[in-house]
C-alpha cells in the first residue's frame, strides 16, 4: 500500500475534530449555557467550556499542519504534474489558514466576553439590552463566527475528499500534464 496512511488519518481526524468541536460548541455548549438561571453565568459557563476545548483544538491544528506537510511531501510530484492538483492545494491551504485565523479570532473574542461576563447576557452570543457596547459587539461577532468556523472546517474536509478523488488512477491519468 503506497502512501501515507498515518498522515492521512491524522489529517482527516483533526479536520473532523475542528468541525465537530465547533459545531457541538455552537449548538450544544452555547445552547446549554443559555439555560443558566443567572445571566452572568451564561457567558462564564460558555467561556469555560470553550477554554477547556482550546488546548485540544490547538493540538489538532498543529497536528493537521504536520499531516498536511507530510501529505504534500508524499505527493510533490503529483502536485507538480497533475492538472488541477497544485491549484486545489493552494485553495485548500488558503481555506485552512483563513479558517484557523477565524477560529483564533473567535477565541480572542471569547476571552473578551469572558472578561465581561459579569454584565450578564441572554446567551453565549446574545447580549442583554443593557450590556456594554464592547460586550454587544463581541457577542454579535461570535454569533456569526460560530457558524463560519464549521463551514471552514467542512470546506477543508470536502477539499480533502476532492484531493483523494484526484488520486484515483483514472483521474491521475486524465490529469497528467505533457512533459
Amino acid at each position: 500500500m503506497a502512501g501515507n496512511l498515518i498522515a492521512r488519518s491524522v489529517h482527516d481526524l483533526t479536520a473532523a475534530a475542528w468541525f465537530g468541536g465547533s459545531l457541538m460548541g455552537a449548538i450544544g455548549l452555547n445552547g446549554a449555557a443559555a439555560e443558566a438561571k443567572d445571566p452572568s453565568e451564561r457567558t462564564r459557563l460558555s467561556s469555560a467550556g470553550w477554554m477547556k476545548w482550546a488546548p485540544l483544538q490547538t493540538a489538532a491544528f498543529a497536528s493537521h499542519l504536520v499531516a498536511d506537510l507530510a501529505i504534500a511531501w508524499e505527493n510533490k510530484d503529483r502536485i507538480a504534474k497533475q492538472d488541477g492538483v497544485a491549484r486545489d492545494t493552494v485553495v485548500k491551504t488558503a481555506v485552512t489558514v483563513l479558517g484557523a485565523g477565524v477560529t483564533l479570532y473567535s477565541g480572542i473574542l471569547g476571552k473578551k466576553v469572558e472578561k465581561l461576563a459579569g454584565e450578564g447576557a441572554e446567551g453565549a452570543t446574545e447580549p442583554r439590552a443593557e450590556a456594554s457596547d464592547e460586550l454587544k459587539a463581541a457577542q454579535q461577532q461570535l454569533k456569526m463566527l460560530q457558524w463560519a468556523i464549521p463551514a471552514f472546517a467542512a470546506a477543508v474536509i470536502i477539499l480533502g475528499a476532492k484531493h483523494g478523488e484526484m488520486q484515483r488512477p483514472k483521474n491521475v491519468f486524465a490529469g497528467l500534464r505533457a512533459a
